[in-house]
């Protein structure tokens, strides 16, 4: 495969697992330089970093908790204090609370108040630190979801609302970073086999699989592979834009 993103320092938050190690992995194998954080799981962060490292890269792992709004400026400092630059910014790290609709009496309202944290404020709070020492001509991608588009089933709100939302917050970026040439994009995955979707993923019911076009769950190696290509020197003409990689869920 071609180095395409050799040179160039990538900071992917949530990277010690799911699709953050995923995402990391692929753009290590086009050359980046791959920074990760990760909230409690150090010993699989220092798995992905020594993985990352037999690709010929530098690699890192911080430890930073989204949910902290005061963290991105001390997250991005390290960055730039260890690798001297930052070209590539995946804001992956997130929460999925789901399962109770809002009129549930017994809704976890203190958790639903951390995912809005760590989802919206926690990615806007990451940005806003990133955009001034990010390299003119840098990417920002934010994994969001296919419930961003289409909420396809209750219990579900708050979490397709928080990753709606980024998409707003995208698009608004993408207009006030234009004139540096960096691009700002969300990349909104279906369903994958990951932590986050608790071993669900594998007993999905027909009825929700048949509201897709394609009649499987996603790959982590297929999102990563679609927000690689928009970290790299091909896509420097896409911004503000929502790619779908969820099978036709939201067509």
């Amino acid at each position: 495969m071609s180095k395409r993103l050799t040179g160039k320092v990538a900071l992917v938050t949530g990277g010690s697992r799911g699709l953050g190690a995923a995402i990391a992995a692929e753009l290590a194998e086009q050359g980046a330089d791959v920074i990760i954080t990760y909230v409690a799981s150090a010993q699989k962060a220092d798995a992905v970093v020594a993985a990352l490292e037999t690709k010929g890269v530098r690699a890192l792992a911080l430890r930073s908790d989204q949910g902290d709004l005061t963290s991105a400026g001390s997250l991005v400092e390290e960055v730039m204090s260890s690798f001297g630059r930052l070209d590539i910014l995946v804001n992956n790290a997130a929460l999925a609370i789901q399962g109770k609709r809002i009129d549930d009496p017994q809704i976890d309202n203190a958790a639903l108040d951390r995912q809005w944290r760590v989802n919206v404020s926690g990615v806007v709070a990451t940005i806003r630190a990133a955009a001034p020492v990010l390299t003119d001509g840098g990417r920002i991608i934010s994994v969001g979801s296919g419930l961003g588009t289409r909420v396809g089933f209750s219990g579900t709100a708050d979490y397709a609302a928080s990753k709606a939302a980024i998409v707003g917050y995208t698009k608004g970026a993408a207009r006030d970073l234009g004139r540096r040439n960096i691009t700002v994009n969300v990349v909104q995955p279906g369903v994958m086999a990951t932590d986050m979707a608790a071993g669900s993923a594998g007993n999905l019911p027909a009825s929700f699989m048949d509201t897709h076009a394609i009649g499987r769950i996603a790959t982590v190696e297929e999102v990563a592979a679609v927000i690689a290509f928009i970290a790299g020197p091909d896509a420097g003409y896409i911004t503000g834009s929502v790619v779908d990689v969820n099978g036709g869920f939201t067509a």
